[in-house]
């Protein structure tokens, strides 16, 4: 059995990375271990996780991390690379956080701020990269930093027709419907359920939003030679999942079954990555509670755009379901090992 501890283990991505740990059939899961709830029963935390519910929440040293196989990191930007110098070469950790994600340092300092922590192999296994995927850079990696929500469900949207060269990739726009647990446990006045049911509210206008720099990062290795995407998320009352409608402009001659036949190409062998018949748009609905993202496409003729619509659950295949993908890959395990494709619905 592999033994696995998680840390931040009482947040939101930490919670989910226990869920679908707990159904992985070679997993052993180890400490759980958190910072101002160290101390107090696990239960409290997360009550839907039963088989957990009588553990303590212990403190995120090294001496508890010790002796485990695999560490996830759930924690906030800045927080993961002091707890990843401290764990030896050859324990696989995996950074669910930002802080591994960008190659630029500069890209790091303008969006994030403070120094960075260096970069890591980039776990999104389904990342097109030249004629090759990114999850051939996965296999036996003992670091891994998982992408960001947002990014994922934009990358995926978008990468077939930047790797096909059906689209000017100077012209990109996405907007994002976004459920609240991507903002994390935060006890903010705008994420008071007073405050957002009922409302739809937009954040991080105006291109400041931090994960830009990696949607272009991810573009620029599908063959983008150059990225400017205007990117705006919105708040929705919902607990997860993301919808993002991600547009761009055709390159001169595109028609609609070229685009559907590079996304079938792209998509055809991906076991989590569901291209739906012409005609059927994605529903976070379908997604919720699987690792799984629903993407539909259409040409819009009289503006020249492409238009792609991609579903995800934020806090699976935006997140955790993405890091043990990942874990599976690092290890040599199936990829699919622990995995579901099967939504919640209604």
């Amino acid at each position: 059995m592999i033994k696995v501890a998680v840390t931040g283990a009482t947040g939101y991505a930490g919670g989910e990375v226990l869920r679908l740990l707990l159904s992985h059939p070679e997993v052993e899961v180890g400490a759980l271990t958190a910072a101002s709830t160290a101390g107090s029963r696990f239960g409290q935390h997360q009550p839907h996780l039963l088989p957990l519910a009588d553990r303590i929440v212990a403190e995120t040293t090294p001496e508890t991390l010790a002796g485990h196989d695999v560490v996830f990191l759930a924690l906030p930007h800045g927080a993961s690379g002091a707890v990843a110098a401290q764990l030896p070469d050859d324990v696989l950790v995996i950074d669910c956080g930002a802080d591994h994600r960008l190659e630029s340092s500069q890209d790091w300092a303008d969006y994030y701020g403070g120094e960075h922590a260096g970069t890591w192999p980039y776990g999104m296994p389904e990342l097109i990269t030249g004629s090759s995927r990114q999850r051939a850079a996965l296999a036996g990696a003992r670091r891994v930093a998982v992408p960001g929500c947002n990014v994922t469900a934009v990358t995926l949207g978008l990468q077939p027709a930047v790797a096909a060269g059906l689209v000017e990739t100077t012209d990109l726009v996405a907007v994002l419907a976004n459920g609240y647990s991507g903002a994390g446990k935060s006890l903010k006045t705008h994420l008071l359920a007073s405050e957002g049911l009922g409302a739809a509210l937009p954040y991080a206008v105006g291109g400041s939003h931090r994960h830009i720099p990696e949607i272009a990062q991810n573009l620029t290795k599908a063959g983008a030679p150059e990225v400017t995407i205007s990117f705006t998320p919105t708040l929705v009352p919902m607990a997860r999942g993301i919808l993002a409608t991600a547009t761009a402009r055709l390159a001169e001659g595109i028609d609609e079954a070229q685009v559907r036949a590079a996304y079938e190409d792209a998509y055809g062998d991906e076991p989590f990555l569901h291209l739906l018949p012409e005609g059927q748009w994605p529903t976070t609905a379908a997604t919720l509670g699987a690792n799984t993202a629903q993407i539909q496409v259409a040409v819009d003729e009289r503006a020249g755009r492409l238009v792609t619509v991609t579903a995800i659950d934020n806090l699976v295949k935006g997140t955790a379901g993405a890091a043990v993908q990942s874990m599976n890959l690092a290890l040599g395990l199936p990829e699919t090992t622990g995995l579901t494709t099967i939504g919640v619905a209604p």
